[in-house]
């Protein structure tokens, strides 16, 4: 037993004084130091005794941080990275250093961080990435980085910032982020309030300025003018070309999307029917009405129609096209939705009961309801459905369709007929 016990002291007293062949290590002030700065190194150089708690890479020639980088050195409390050549920090990089308090990316090249690494920084307590080529940053960046006190990010190439950014660091004294060409538009204006009442350091406040629009180049941020910004707002509706309108089978179904905000909001829609879910995110027919491939399914014919205007059609609406249809816009102060819900039933399937069960319920609970037979304005899938009624075939004619926007004339697709009976209801509650 003594002898296993030397045997494993002397393996200790190995890894200690382990040590890379480029680098020079040693104790100073009860800190294990590794000094790898100014060797030329291309790469991290392997063999670091297990106890280093500072590690000096500045001034090398490394071009990135792979994955594992620094897994010889799990108790690392500050690592220097500045000077070096680096454009790409990759995931499990530093999501290994637990222990780290300080971390100096500066004066680099990096556009490509792996910013979940971040989240298990958990004891970080300086961080420097100025002088780098970051142009985002996401939202929930540092999350976990209660403990953080100074934060550097000058000097990059950031165009804007996700409210909230800076919510989670508690700790923060100062912050440095000037000479960045932001974009002075209504999702910055966050950022111009929060650094005007928050009480952490921010130096060089006039070198935070607007890069773009061109009329307010070089204004400082905490100068900017007002701007006319809202977040947006939708309304999700529907009009019947007249009531008791008797369509035959493979009828359209027209909805619009009425979108308000500042700057203009980008629309969507989400559709989810028994087929799966359908994302359109722009336009699918150009302005001359002409149906572009993407609105085509596999049997070359259109489906979902969507139009610059806000309108969505069904051209060939069926039991395959039920479901739930939900316009989505948003903008950089945010976003909003609305949904409906559609059905198609025959008579006495039992539609018309369901829904008389909807209204009867809404009554118990004490809320009214209402219909509304030429417009409906749905707020949300779960009070609003649409029932579609079918009857009797008849002879097709041509048809012009408005959904809450501008005309849409839809030559040799769309066909009103005296034959299938369309019955718009809705359960409106307050």
């Amino acid at each position: 037993m003594p002898e296993l016990c030397l045997v494993c002291w002397v393996l200790l007293l190995g890894l200690a004084q382990a040590c890379p062949e480029a680098c020079d290590c040693g104790e100073k002030y009860g800190f294990q130091i590794a000094d790898c700065a100014y060797r030329d190194l291309e790469a991290v150089p392997p063999g670091f005794p297990a106890n280093v708690t500072t590690l000096s890479l500045s001034a090398n020639r490394l071009p990135a941080l792979p994955e594992g980088a620094f897994r010889e050195a799990p108790l690392l409390q500050s690592l220097w990275l500045a000077h070096n050549q680096i454009r790409v920090v990759a995931a499990g990089a530093l999501a290994p250093l637990g222990h780290l308090k300080s971390l100096d990316l500066s004066h680099n090249l990096i556009s490509d961080f792996a910013w979940a690494d971040l989240h298990a920084l958990h004891a970080l307590q300086l961080l420097k990435m100025d002088s780098n080529e970051l142009d985002f940053i996401p939202r929930d960046a540092f999350r976990s980085l209660g403990a953080l006190r100074s934060l550097q990010l000058n000097h990059n190439r950031l165009h804007t910032l996700a409210e909230g950014t800076f919510a989670p660091l508690a700790a923060l004294s100062h912050l440095q982020i000037n000479d960045n060409p932001f974009d002075c538009t209504c999702g910055i204006l966050w950022f111009k309030a929060w650094a005007l009442a928050t009480a952490v350091s921010i130096p060089e406040r006039d070198n935070i300025a607007c890069s773009s629009p061109h009329v307010l180049k070089g204004t400082p941020l905490g100068r900017l003018p007002p701007l006319p910004c809202s977040a947006p707002s939708v309304q999700l509706s529907y009009q019947p070309s007249q009531d008791g309108a008797e369509l035959r089978p493979g009828f359209v179904l027209a909805l619009h999307c009425d979108v308000d905000g500042q700057p203009a909001p980008q629309l969507r829609w989400h559709i989810q029917t028994p087929r799966g879910s359908v994302e359109i995110a722009s336009p699918n027919v150009d302005a001359d009405g002409r149906v572009l491939p993407s609105a085509l399914a596999a049997d070359g014919q259109p489906r979902f129609q969507a139009f610059a205007n806000g309108s969505l059609l069904i051209p060939d609406f069926g039991k395959p096209e039920e479901g739930i249809y939900s316009c989505l816009a948003t903008n950089e102060l945010g976003s909003a939705e609305s949904s409906v819900n559609v059905a198609l039933a025959t008579p006495g399937e039992g539609g018309e009961d369901a829904l008389g069960r909807r209204f009867n319920g809404k009554a118990v609970e004490g809320k009214g309801c209402y219909t509304v037979d030429n417009e409906v304005q749905p707020s949300g899938p779960e009070d609003n459905v649409v029932i579609i009624y079918l009857s009797r075939a008849g002879t097709p004619e041509a048809a012009v369709v408005k959904a809450g926007g501008p005309e849409q004339r839809l030559p040799g697709l769309l066909w009103l007929a005296q034959s299938l009976l369309l019955l718009f209801l809705t359960c409106t509650c307050f």
